[in-house]
C-alpha cells in the first residue's frame, strides 16, 4: 500500500515526519533511483527506498515507556559534560528509544520514551497545545491575583507572552515560607514554569511534571523506574 514517505520513514522510527520533510527536501531521500520530493508516495513493499543510500527497513516495532525522570539527569541521548542520561535509565528495553521533549536537570517526573518519531512530533507541535501538569514547591506566597494572570496569559520580564494557565496554590507553609502549586500549561518553552513562578515572586525549589497530555505519571513508579505504556494508554496517545 502507498503512503507518504515522510510517514513511511517516520513509521521506521528514523525521525518525526517534519524532519523526513526536511531530510526530503535536502535531497537525502530515494525511490527507485530518484530523488524523491515532499508529498511523493511509495510503497515500501515494491519500491526501492532509500536514505542516504541506505535501504529503509519495515517499519520499527515501536516501543512506549513511562520512565520516572530522576532529578540530576539530562534529557538528551548524550551529554558533552558527562552527566548523567535519562537515556540511560531505559537501555534495557531492547530499542533504540529516544526522550518526548525535555525536563530540566533538576526537574523529576514523568518523561514518555519511545521511537515512534510520528507520536513525539504530534505531542510535541505547537498546533496541538498538549497540556502539561508540574507539581512545584516553591519560595514565598503566591501573591493575589496570581491564578487570574495565570489564566490571562502572563507576560513575563523578557517579554515573553504565555498561554493561559491553571494556577492552583495547595498550600502555604508559613514556618518555612513555602507555598506548594500545581500548574497546568499547555506549552513548554524553556524553563517556563520556573519563569512564570519567578514573575510573581515565587522561586521554584522543586519541581514535578505529574502529567503530560493524558498520560499520568504511574505512582508506583520510584524515581529511575520505568515501565511500559499499557493498551489504554497507547490508545489515548494514538487519539491526539
Amino acid at each position: 500500500m502507498t503512503e507518504r514517505i515522510q510517514k513511511l520513514l517516520a513509521a521506521a522510527g528514523l525521525c518525526s515526519r517534519r524532519t523526513a520533510e526536511e531530510w526530503i527536501a535536502a535531497g537525502r531521500v530515494t525511490v527507485n533511483g530518484r530523488r524523491s520530493r515532499v508529498g511523493d508516495k511509495a510503497d515500501p513493499e515494491t519500491d526501492d527506498i532509500r536514505v542516504d543510500g541506505r535501504p529503509l527497513r519495515g517499519a520499527a516495532q515501536h516501543v512506549y515507556l513511562m520512565l520516572h525522570k530522576p532529578r540530576g539527569y539530562v534529557t538528551t541521548l548524550s551529554d558533552e559534560r558527562g552527566r548523567p542520561t535519562a537515556a540511560s535509565l531505559v537501555r534495557g528495553c531492547g530499542a533504540r528509544v529516544y526522550p518526548v521533549g525535555r525536563l530540566d536537570l533538576d526537574t523529576e517526573g514523568l518523561l514518555l520514551i519511545t521511537n515512534d518519531g510520528d507520536l513525539a512530533h504530534r505531542l510535541l507541535s505547537p498546533k496541538k497545545h498538549v497540556d502539561k501538569v508540574y507539581y512545584a514547591r516553591c519560595r514565598g506566597t503566591v501573591r493575589e491575583g496570581a491564578a487570574e494572570e495565570f489564566a490571562r496569559g502572563i507576560r513575563l520580564p523578557d517579554g515573553l507572552l504565555c498561554l493561559p494557565a491553571e494556577l492552583t496554590v495547595l498550600s502555604y507553609d508559613r514556618i518555612q515560607d513555602e507555598s506548594e502549586i500545581r500548574l497546568r500549561i499547555r506549552e513548554g518553552k524553556f524553563h517556563q514554569v520556573k519563569r512564570m513562578m519567578e514573575a510573581v515572586g515565587c522561586p521554584v525549589l522543586f519541581l514535578k511534571r505529574l502529567s503530560m497530555g493524558p498520560l499520568v505519571l504511574d505512582e508506583n513508579l520510584k524515581p529511575g523506574e520505568y515501565r511500559p505504556l499499557t493498551d489504554t494508554e497507547r490508545e489515548w496517545l494514538e487519539q491526539l
